[in-house]
C-alpha cells in the first residue's frame, strides 16, 4: 500500500500517519516531492489488508500495490533517484561512462586503459578482479592484487571503481578498494548474498540474470533494499535467446520498462550483451536513445592479447569515437556525457 498526503499535509499529519504504521508493527518509506509526500508502507501483508487510512488528517488517498516489490517502485517513490558516488551522480542529467577491461592483468595495463577512457570522458574505471567463468580452466583474476591496482589507478586518474563480487564473503574486502560492487548476471537470485549486500554501504549494480524476467529482476533490487541500501541501479547485459550471431540478446525495451516501473537508475551493457566489437557503439547509441543512465564498456588496450572478453572489447581508439558519436544522442535526450 502507499499513502499519498494531501499537498497541504502538515509535519504534524505526516508523523501521525507514521506513528498509526509503527504502532501495528508496519514500515514506513517517507518519499518527499516538490508537491506532496507519500508514505510507502512495508509489513504483514493481512495487517495492510485491514488498514484504514482515509479518514486521517492531510491524507488525500490509499492505493493498494499488487506487485511483490515496493521499494524500487516508481509508485512508491514517483521521483527519480540518483545515485551519488562521490562527485559523479548516475541517474541525473549526465549519462555516465564506465570503461576499463574485462579483467584486472596488470597494472600497466589497467593504467594504459585508465588513461586512454579517462581522456575520452569516462568518470568509472571497470575492471574484473574475482572472474567467474564458464570454465574452470580460464583465467579466475587476480584477486585482491587487482583489486590494489583497479584502486591505485583510480586514485592516481580521479576515477572511481567499479567492480563484481562473486561471493557474499568478499563483500567487506571488495568494498575496501570498490566504489560500486556489481552483482554479476549469475549472481542476481543469490538471495543470501543480496540481503548481505543490504547491509553493506556501497552502491550496488545489479545486472539481469541470464533468462531473468524484469518482475524477477526487479524482486532482486527489493532483496537489496529491503536491507537498508537503497543506492542500487539495475544493468540490461543482455539476456540470453535462441539466437547465436550475438553473445546475448541486448533487451533494450528493459531499459524503458525499468523506467517505467522504478525509479532507480538503469545501466545499458552493450559488451556483454552483444559480445562483438563492431556492434558495442551502435548499441551504445541505442542505449541512451531508450533512457539509459550509464553504460559500462570494456576497453582494452590490446584486444587481441586480452586474457578475458576480448572480442567485445573496443580498442582506446574505438571508444574515443563512441564517446564523440554519443554527444548528439545525448543532447537529443536532454542529457550530457
Amino acid at each position: 500500500m502507499i499513502i499519498v498526503m494531501s499537498p497541504g499535509a502538515t509535519r504534524e499529519n505526516i508523523d501521525a500517519v507514521v506513528k498509526k504504521l509503527e504502532k501495528r508493527n508496519l514500515r514506513a518509506h517517507l518519499s518527499t516531492g516538490e508537491d506532496r509526500t507519500i508514505v510507502g508502507v512495508i509489513g504483514d501483508k493481512k495487517t495492510i489488508a485491514n488498514l484504514e487510512m482515509n479518514m486521517m488528517d492531510g491524507v488525500e488517498k490509499t492505493v493498494r500495490i499488487t506487485e511483490k516489490y515496493k521499494l524500487v517502485s516508481r509508485d512508491f517513490h514517483p521521483q527519480d533517484t540518483i545515485i551519488k558516488v562521490g562527485d559523479v551522480e548516475i541517474g541525473g542529467k549526465e549519462i555516465v561512462v564506465m570503461a576499463g577491461p574485462c579483467a584486472v592483468e596488470s597494472f600497466e595495463q589497467v593504467r594504459e586503459t585508465a588513461e586512454a577512457v579517462k581522456k575520452s570522458g569516462a568518470k568509472i574505471l571497470r575492471g574484473g578482479a574475482f572472474k567467474p567463468r564458464t570454465s574452470p580452466y580460464d583465467f579466475q583474476g587476480l584477486g585482491e592484487e587487482g583489486l590494489k591496482i583497479l584502486r591505485t589507478v583510480a586514485d592516481e586518474l580521479n576515477l572511481k571503481v567499479v567492480t563484481e563480487i562473486v561471493d557474499k564473503d568478499d563483500i567487506e574486502i571488495i568494498s575496501e578498494y570498490a566504489d560500486i560492487l556489481q552483482v554479476g548476471a549469475r549472481n542476481m537470485q543469490n538471495f543470501q548474498m543480496l540481503k548481505a549486500l543490504g547491509k553493506c554501504g556501497k552502491p550496488i549494480m545489479l545486472k539481469r540474470g541470464l533468462s531473468a524476467t524484469i518482475s524477477e529482476w526487479l524482486n532482486a533490487a527489493e532483496y537489496i533494499m529491503i536491507g537498508g541500501n537503497e543506492n542500487v541501479m539495475f544493468c540490461e547485459r543482455g539476456i540470453r535467446t535462441y539466437e547465436t550471431f550475438t553473445r546475448n540478446t541486448l533487451d533494450l525495451s528493459a531499459v524503458a520498462a525499468i523506467k517505467e516501473l522504478s525509479h532507480l537508475p538503469i545501466v545499458a551493457d552493450p559488451s556483454h550483451g552483444t559480445g562483438r566489437r563492431k556492434m558495442v557503439a551502435p548499441m551504445s547509441r541505442a542505449a541512451i536513445a531508450a533512457g539509459a543512465d550509464a553504460l559500462i564498456v570494456e576497453v582494452h588496450p590490446h584486444p587481441e592479447v586480452a586474457l578475458s572478453d576480448g572480442d567485445q572489447s573496443l580498442t582506446p581508439a574505438d571508444f574515443q569515437k563512441m564517446m564523440e558519436d554519443l554527444h548528439g544522442i545525448a543532447k537529443v535526450m536532454g542529457k550530457t556525457i
